[in-house]
């Protein structure tokens, strides 16, 4: 039987019934519109987040402080401080693969100036840290390479701190003081948002490395030195390069391990799709159980029609009709009300996904490919549940379906 002839009797069939049809497709609908809606919540996260680890820099390398060992027994990264200024000058001479190399000296401070006052990080850092940031000015200007030589006190503002100090003025040209300190505020920064842990990146001052550790830190150790490679392809052997160099700097001996941590944007990447990869995972595949239900909804209607058809089955198979060419029209049956479900699915969900981005603000994205693969399962829903009773409509005997009440 051709296949457009299966496919205008399985129409035909299923709307006789079209309130128990729609009934049927319901679980299907809602199976395929629920999957379709979780997988694009954790999609646009996970999106989300990846442009925000883009946003932290380009071909970013972070270089923190190892783990001190005590007893045999490790204290965690970050807990022996040993990276100075000197380490972040011998990177930026000796690298021949990093673009740039800034420290990054950390002073939370209470910050007096414009409308009042507000309590902010101070970051130290040198003229790479725009680069390396891709970080813009919005107006005014950084700071430059005779500001940091001359140890000037000079700041460049987020749109937080601007909001907070300057609501209704440009602070380029004011003064502010941080800890006593005066500075002139040259530029304000571009907003950036926050990072994917929740954090403000605009409520955030920076100032010239030197400065910082002269006139506000008091000591000589960083918490951090924050890289650049040329190229994204070129970050592995940067990273090799800057453990060669910081190893020579800190004098360790080849069975010494290292006493800082070198990480990269597809490490911290990595770390934080992780669970969203598994949290969709899971959603979805509890969205799926919809389908499942679906399924069974549709075996049951199925099984209900060959008991209703079985005289009509008994006509055909006594006038010629094999036993496949029966079997074959009910699972067309079963196929075609999945597929038609499963494309109501797909809109449902669409639609709710735009609803939903439009009422929480939250991210979602929607692949081609995974649409493609809600139509296919749903059609392999009704190939699976609709099989049983295919195969039982065949296997009637004709006499005995003929005399049927």
């Amino acid at each position: 039987m051709r296949a457009s002839r299966l496919i205008g009797i399985a129409s035909t069939s299923i709307l006789k019934n079209k309130m128990r049809t729609l009934l049927t497709m319901l679980g299907i609908i809602i199976g395929v519109g629920a999957v379709i809606v979780m997988v694009a919540v954790g999609q646009g996260a996970k999106d989300q987040i990846q442009q925000q680890i883009d946003n932290l820099g380009t071909n970013l390398i972070v270089i923190t402080p190892g783990a001190a060992t005590g007893g045999g027994v490790s204290q965690g990264a970050g807990t022996f401080v040993r990276l100075t200024i000197d380490d972040a000058n011998a990177l930026k001479q000796q690298s021949t693969l990093l673009s740039g190399v800034s420290p990054l000296i950390i002073v939370p401070s209470q910050v007096i100036g414009g409308t009042g006052n507000w309590r902010t990080m101070v970051n130290g850092v040198s003229t790479d840290y725009f680069p390396i940031r891709a970080w813009n000015v919005a107006s005014g200007r950084a700071f430059d390479d005779s500001d940091a030589r001359s140890m000037g006190k000079v700041a460049v503002i987020g749109q937080t701190v601007v909001k907070n100090l300057f609501p209704n003025e440009d602070p380029v040209g004011a003064q502010i003081r941080i800890r006593n300190v005066p500075f002139e505020i040259i530029g304000v920064l571009a907003p950036k948002g926050q990072t994917a842990s929740g954090s403000d990146q605009d409520d955030v001052i920076l100032i010239p490395s030197a400065t910082a550790q002269t006139r506000l830190a008091g000591h000589q150790f960083i918490p951090m030195i924050l890289a650049s490679a040329q190229a994204k392809s070129e970050i592995p052997a940067a990273e090799e390069e800057v453990r060669g160099i910081l190893r020579q700097s800190h004098k360790l001996a080849d069975y010494e391990p290292d006493d800082f941590t070198v990480k990269n944007q597809s490490d911290l990447a990595d770390a934080a799709q992780g669970t969203t990869s598994v949290m969709t995972m899971l959603l979805a595949a509890i969205a799926s159980i919809s389908l499942l239900v679906g399924g069974i909804g549709i075996m049951n209607i199925m099984l209900v029609s060959v008991t209703e058809r079985t005289r009509e089955i008994g006509i055909r198979l006594a006038i010629g009709a094999r036993g496949s060419d029966v079997l074959l029209q009910f699972l067309v049956e079963a196929i075609v009300m999945c597929v038609i479900g499963g494309i109501i699915g797909i809109g449902l969900g669409y639609t709710s996904a735009a609803i939903l981005h439009h009422m929480t603000g939250w991210g979602t994205a929607i692949a081609p490919a995974m649409v493609a693969i809600a139509l296919g399962f749903s059609a392999a829903v009704g190939i699976f549940f609709g099989f049983y009773p295919a195969r039982k409509a065949a296997a009637l005997d004709p006499i005995q379906a003929l005399h049927y009440e």
